[in-house]
């Protein structure tokens, strides 16, 4: 199963994104979507999963929520904007995956037994980091995440 991840589009929607993510089998947008209109181009592509960036207001992003659980088989997921956030110790609660954004940064880390993910910013670019986004490749109760960057101008 693949699950695409993005983050921090910040009202910008890249057809390179959305290239990429095509094929997915589920979604993750973890914040700082910025504007409704992200959400149904990622929904015509696969079931979404979105939680609330710090950037996200109005009425619109009031029924976003801060935090969500995904369940992949065994597999559990969770995702938050803002990592230093976090509200649970990720291990105790039985979560194998933590995806996040806000730091525009990719990431990728192992911690306790569980995979920190951040996709990194697919919208406008932030000072000199990489316009980015990813993917987990879940296969049983395993997963593994890569990173891209993508060839934006």
């Amino acid at each position: 199963m693949r699950v695409g991840l993005i983050s921090d589009t910040h009202g910008l929607l890249r057809p390179e994104a959305l290239a990429f993510l095509r094929g997915s089998d589920h979604i993750i947008h973890a914040g700082d979507i910025v504007g409704p209109e992200i959400l149904p181009p990622l929904e015509a592509i696969a079931p979404l999963t979105v939680v609330r960036g710090n950037n996200d207001r109005g009425a619109w992003a009031g029924a976003l929520p801060e935090t969500a659980v995904l369940r992949i088989g065994a597999l559990g997921i969770y995702v938050i904007h803002d990592l230093k956030e976090l509200p649970i110790d990720p291990a105790r609660e039985g979560m194998h995956v933590v995806v996040s954004g806000h730091s525009h940064k990719p990431a990728r880390f192992m911690q306790d037994g569980v995979l920190y993910v951040n996709p990194g910013s697919a919208g406008r670019r932030r000072f000199t980091l990489p316009i980015s986004i990813g993917e987990l490749l879940v296969d049983g109760g395993q997963a593994r995440a890569r990173l891209v960057t993508l060839d934006v101008s």
